[in-house]
């Protein structure tokens, strides 16, 4: 659906707009441990936006209640998963990094319910 196309596309342009803050803008402000973390959470962010962008693809050939669900579970992991790294780092709140993995299972329940539901359609 044009919707998460368009959600993908946006979290694409932040996380490109964050690596690039990363890489140019942290280097010499964090740690290089911190450094590597930010760039974990660039990285998923964008593995993740593109995904949305397949399953906003997908949903051209698929019923939306399909992806619907798939969808928000990759938005909400991008938004706490690297959400909180971001914050992390940023700000020196260290507890953000135990929220991380409550991003990282959205990630794995969005990719797994897309899979059993287009399996199931």
């Amino acid at each position: 659906m044009k919707t998460w196309i368009i959600t993908g596309a946006l979290f694409m342009a932040l996380a490109v707009i964050l690596g690039a803050f990363g890489a140019h803008g942290l280097k010499s402000r964090v740690t290089p441990e911190d450094l590597v973390i930010f760039e974990t959470g660039v990285r998923y962010h964008m593995i993740h936006a593109l995904g949305l962008i397949l399953i906003g693809i997908l949903g051209f050939h698929y019923h939306a209640n399909v992806i619907q669900m798939p969808a928000q579970l990759l938005s909400v992991g991008i938004l706490i998963f690297s959400g909180s790294l971001y914050i992390l780092v940023l700000s020196g709140i260290r507890w953000m990094g135990a929220i991380t993995p409550i991003g990282g299972l959205a990630f794995i329940a969005g990719w797994v319910l897309l899979f059993i539901k287009i399996r199931s359609a």
